[in-house]
């Protein structure tokens, strides 16, 4: 039996800090806060919302009209279908027929692919106007929401289009976990043992003490596990906010080290035609990077074994189909992470502890390939 979190609780704040400072606001019941905070900003809002939170992007539309003038409604598609031209495109013209200016916000209420699609909208709207993000799942929450990414896919791959925009603020309301599907709630969970394996080992410790609270979304872990991931990304990425090319400076840590398990990851979900859920591709993509480590001499077997346990703990995969290596290769060639010709890994020399494994040997590759295979 888990402990039941207390939703009364005072809300945490996480602060990025940055040449675009704001706050991630942490906490149950959290609408009364994003109401006062959007009347503070906003003449106009346009909530972008998908279709599975329609119910509840109309009733906060009505919250909404108390303090602001005619909030609106933008629906797109579930998912990473969501995140397209056209879907950009669609948006840019309901904004437009608003009359939307400067003085509005555009929010993005729901999942990582949702909150993508909605700070890409906002950054290019009039070459950018306020943006507020309220991710209701796991994934949102602890990565998509945070940090200033915002993008849309191309037939040619995920996220290859897009800019980094800070939001004014971002509002984790844990509530909204309670009704997500299981799977996506343990898919999102993949992303908090990323932040475990290259910043913070308390997360792991916590999850290997008892996988069942954290799989519970009314705990009181969960709270926890939230937090502590948001605040590896803030330290992030207010170092380095967009990954540059020649690092993070001196004393921080480079935003690439958040691409951990991400460079196989999302070649899995181009393989799969995004029918595979972001956490499950990253889960076995962070299971590759540890074979890798453990092939170069970087980590112990030990180390790649907790990968494995802790990840089955959660319910989520470490394996991928076997004889799919050639398309995989081909995607990750244009991939953002790599530079030129050269394939890039984010590969651990220990638990918080991470470094660039650049050109791998390609038997190296094929060998952490075969041991990742369903069919090894």
């Amino acid at each position: 039996m888990t402990n039941p979190r207390d939703v009364n609780a005072p809300a945490q704040v996480v602060h990025v800090g940055g040449d675009k400072e704001y706050d991630v606001v942490i906490g149950d019941h959290l609408a009364a806060q994003v109401v006062e905070a959007i009347s503070e900003r906003a003449v106009r809002v346009a909530v972008i919302h998908p279709p599975t939170l329609r119910d509840q992007a109309v009733a906060f539309r009505e919250q909404l009209l108390t303090s602001v003038d005619a909030p609106i409604t933008i629906e797109i598609p579930d998912g990473e279908a969501a995140k397209t031209a056209e879907v950009a495109a669609y948006c840019w013209s309901v904004l437009g027929q608003s009359g939307f200016t400067r003085t509005d916000v555009v929010i993005g209420f729901g999942g990582g692919a949702t909150t993508d699609l909605a700070g890409f909208v906002a950054a290019t709207w009039l070459r950018g106007v306020p943006l507020i993000q309220i991710p209701t799942t796991v994934l949102g929450m602890v990565d998509a929401a945070v940090g200033g990414k915002t993008g849309i896919n191309t037939a040619e791959g995920k996220n290859l289009v897009g800019c980094f925009y800070p939001p004014e603020a971002v509002f984790c309301d844990l509530q909204t976990l309670g009704s997500m599907p299981h799977a996506e709630y343990v898919t999102g969970l993949a992303e908090v043992v990323k932040c475990g394996f290259i910043a913070d080992p308390e997360i792991l410790d916590l999850i290997e003490e008892d996988p069942e609270a954290a799989l519970d979304p009314h705990g009181e872990l969960i709270a926890e596990l939230v937090r502590r991931s948001v605040q590896v990304k803030a330290e992030v990425v207010a170092g380095d906010l967009k990954e540059s090319v020649d690092g993070a400076p001196a004393g921080k840590r480079s935003r690439e080290i958040l691409n951990y398990g991400h460079t196989l990851g999302h070649a899995i979900e181009r393989n799969e035609q995004y029918r595979w859920r972001h956490g499950a591709a990253i889960s076995v993509g962070m299971v590759f990077a540890a074979e890798l480590a453990a092939l170069s001499g970087r980590i112990d077997e030990s180390l790649l074994e907790r990968h494995r346990s802790i990840l089955m703990s959660l319910g989520l995969p470490t394996t991928y189909s076997a004889g799919q290596w050639a398309p995989l290769e081909d995607a990750m060639k244009i991939d953002k992470k790599t530079h030129g010709d050269l394939l890039r890994f984010i590969i651990l020399d220990g638990v918080g502890s991470t470094t660039v494994l650049e050109g791998p040997d390609p038997t190296v590759l094929l060998a952490a390939y075969d041991n990742v295979s369903a069919d090894n």
